[in-house]
């Protein structure tokens, strides 16, 4: 779920790269100059996505976003907090077939023992209260909680607007909170 935005930036994107794009009518032997087709932009895409929901390291405090360009590179954005899963990310993408080139525009956040009581606490707040406890029940919970000197931004995908203002309440009732910026995106409900 936290995903969602990562595929909807990279859905944009496509569309924006491949709207630019003309086909070229002579066969090369040298595809790599050559944008990838919609079918290799989506094999990218899942492959992509695969390789950073499998970083061993990657939880709650962490937010890594992606951008796919037709040219076969993959800009990775995001926040960490241990320097080694930006590199952990960056090593995944490289090996993927078809990746020309990786731009890792990951920050790791700076290491600061008040920043972590904040996350900790604001973790408890989101994640103890009863209407959002059962989104902590996934692998990687969908509620990421990035915090940046005593900052707090939300961000990841929640089910109803209801949930979003409630884990926002939360994030906002945590001492030494400076402020709460609410990147949450609510699932849009078929009907």
């Amino acid at each position: 779920m936290p995903r969602l935005l990562s595929i909807m930036v990279v859905a944009v994107a496509l569309l924006q790269g491949l709207g630019a794009q003309t086909s070229s009518s002579g066969a090369s032997q040298d595809n790599r100059n050559q944008p990838f087709s919609q079918r290799g932009m989506d094999r990218i895409v899942k492959e992509v996505h695969h390789e950073l929901v499998l970083l061993p390291y990657y939880g709650v405090f962490d937010n890594i976003a992606y951008r796919v360009s037709p040219d076969g590179t993959v800009t990775l954005l995001g926040q960490v907090t241990r320097p080694t899963l930006k590199s952990d990310a960056e090593n995944s993408v490289k090996r993927i077939e078809g990746v020309e080139r990786v731009d890792n525009q990951i920050q790791v956040l700076p290491p600061s023992s008040m920043d972590d009581q904040i996350r900790l606490a604001t973790y408890r707040a989101i994640y103890g209260n009863s209407a959002l406890a059962p989104y902590s029940l996934r692998a990687v919970p969908p509620i990421h909680i990035i915090v940046n000197q005593g900052r707090v931004t939300l961000e990841g995908v929640v089910a109803k607007q209801m949930d979003k203002q409630i884990a926002e309440m939360q994030a906002k009732s945590v001492p030494n909170v400076f402020s709460v910026t609410d990147n949450l995106r609510v699932e849009e409900q078929g009907s």
